[in-house]
Order: structure tokens, then sequence, then C-alpha cells
């Protein structure tokens, strides 16, 4: 009985992994957490850094600027505290008729700020490069 011809590999990985929803993945950049790749298995972290070291010798001579990193979530505009509000370019202060009203950057009233989201910073709930080694969970079994 013939079988179907495998479907041929894609070639677009990287992009076919990343257009789904990823941890540490944005539209434009892939964040690894320092902790964690140093967590890995010696044989991971290896591949993992012949692919960076790769990454770099081929894409080095681009004018790379330094990146800074914040841990974020995407909140309720209503669930933040003032540091947060003003990190993401939004106040909240009293309105005319004594209600809490939320403006943004260009001091236009948010319509419903109990629906509205924002990427607002949060303290990173991931540990710390120097907290040392973090054991991965284990496989599912077979």
């Amino acid at each position: 009985m013939p079988t179907d011809p495998p479907a041929p590999a894609s070639t677009t990985p990287v992009a076919d992994y990343l257009d789904r929803p990823a941890r540490g993945a944005t539209e434009d950049h892939i964040v690894v957490p320092r902790s964690l790749a140093q967590s890995m298995p010696l044989r991971w972290q290896q591949v993992f850094v012949g692919l960076l070291a790769d990454l770099h010798d081929a894409y080095g001579d681009l004018p790379w600027p330094d990146y800074q990193v914040v841990p974020s979530r995407w909140e309720l505009l209503t669930d933040l505290d003032e540091e947060q509000l003003a990190a993401v370019g939004y106040v909240a202060d009293l309105g005319p008729d004594g209600e809490l009203e939320y403006r943004d950057a260009r001091d236009e009233p948010v319509a419903d700020p109990a629906s509205h989201r924002v990427l607002a910073p949060v303290d990173d709930p991931l540990p710390r490069v120097s907290g040392g080694r973090v054991p991965p969970r284990p496989a599912e079994p077979l």
C-alpha cells in the first residue's frame, strides 16, 4: 500500500515556531532568561552556545544596540499602581465628577479603563542568574 510522501520541511522553522505564542518571544525579539539557559543540561548549553556563536559571527558586523529587557505582562489599566501607570505613559486622577479618570500620554481620557490592557512592567518571577541552577521539570513519561 503506497504511503503519502512526508510533508516537506519548512524553510522558515524559526518564524514558524515564533509566530505562534511562545514564552519570551515578541514580534521582533526573542528573550532567553540567562538563569534558565545556564540551567539547561550541558549538551543543550553546548548546542545553544554554538548557535549563538554562529549568529554573532554571521551578524557581528551590524550595529547592535544594547538592549534593556523589562519583565512585563498584559494587565488591565485599572490594576496598575502609580509607578506602573507612569512607566506605560498613563496617569490616574480624580475627574471633575469625583470619579477616577485615566489619561494617556497625550492627556486624552481612556474611554473604558476597566477593559483597557497595557503591557506593564512587573517584578521578574524568574530566578536571577545569581540564584544558581533552576532544575527543569521532568519530562512526561513515554
